[in-house]
């Protein structure tokens, strides 16, 4: 069975995806589409949608609404009341998003281990010498946003958010072929730091969403900014937003990665493992002892 978002015919279009989407002016043509994406003449939209469900599944079981105004406009869609139950367990952090797990398990002395063995350091991902230190000997898991699953993320546990830190980078695809091809991926995309203090613990957990072509859009619902292409303010964005466990943060505009960081003290659960599908809202990681908590 195909999980949800991921194209019954991955190798060819995976492959003619890479070519199509890495070949050409990338900041360009992310920008466009920025713009057509909402467009919202019926023709274009249903010629847009049929063209997007050649290339991947789009899973529309569990959308609010089954009809929209443009493909942005589906992108972006909301779920039905209830249709990701959150795990109320308060050891757990449960998964941010719909995605299909990457690679995850340990950060060793600071180094990640991705896609066929290339390796990436914390320092070149995060740009915070804090949260490097509090992530070394830590655990990850990287999460894949395919193109037609739901795209709105969620907070993994009740949590306060008091800065969001802003990378500008590029927007490379980040499907499986891309990240064989390009070492450091991750670190060379545009991306936003999202570090969430637990209100349980105390424990520092970090959401790390990276853009990429087509994606270089991330709306967060406490700034009242969008952050993309064109934003060149500040890097270090200051906000104070508590979050329940569960509760919306915002979305990508198309689909992307989040991975997410969190200390020594947390585990993966057992059935978090790569290629699975996970949904918002699902057992990620397990806190697996009573140790003083971290503090980035």
């Amino acid at each position: 069975m195909t999980p949800p978002g991921q194209s019954r015919r991955p190798s060819l279009l995976e492959e003619l995806n890479f070519l199509l989407t890495n070949r050409i002016p990338r900041r360009w043509l992310t920008q466009f589409m920025g713009w057509f994406s909402k467009v919202e003449q019926p023709l274009v939209r249903d010629l847009s949608l049929a063209v997007w469900r050649f290339f991947t599944s789009l899973d529309l079981e569990d959308a609010k609404k089954t009809r929209f105004k443009s493909v942005h406009d589906c992108f972006v869609r909301e779920l039905k009341e209830g249709a990701r139950p959150i795990d109320p367990d308060p050891a757990i952090l449960v998964s941010p998003c719909d995605a299909i797990v990457g690679t995850c398990g340990d950060v060793s002395d600071a180094t990640v281990i991705r896609a066929k063995g290339f390796p990436f350091e914390l320092r070149d991902l995060l740009h915070d010498p804090a949260l490097e230190a509090l992530y070394r000997d830590g655990r990850y898991a990287a999460l894949r946003l395919t193109s037609g699953i739901y795209h709105r993320f969620h907070a993994p546990h009740d949590a306060t958010v008091t800065q969001v830190t802003y990378i500008s980078g590029d927007t490379w695809n980040v499907n499986p072929i891309a990240l064989r091809k390009i070492e450091q991926l991750y670190c060379k995309n545009e991306r936003a730091l999202l570090p969430m203090t637990l209100s349980t613990t105390g424990h520092v957990v970090t959401l790390v969403p990276i853009a990429a072509i087509l994606v270089a859009s991330i709306r967060l619902h406490f700034l009242d900014m969008l952050l993309h292409l064109r934003y060149r303010g500040p890097n270090l964005i200051p906000c104070n937003a508590w979050l329940g466990k569960g509760e919306e943060m915002g979305w990508f505009q198309h689909g992307s990665t989040i991975v997410v960081f969190a200390p020594a003290d947390f585990m993966l659960c057992d059935d978090v493992r790569e290629c699975r599908v996970i949904r918002v809202g699902q057992p990620l990681m397990r806190l697996a002892s009573a140790a003083a908590p971290h503090q980035a």
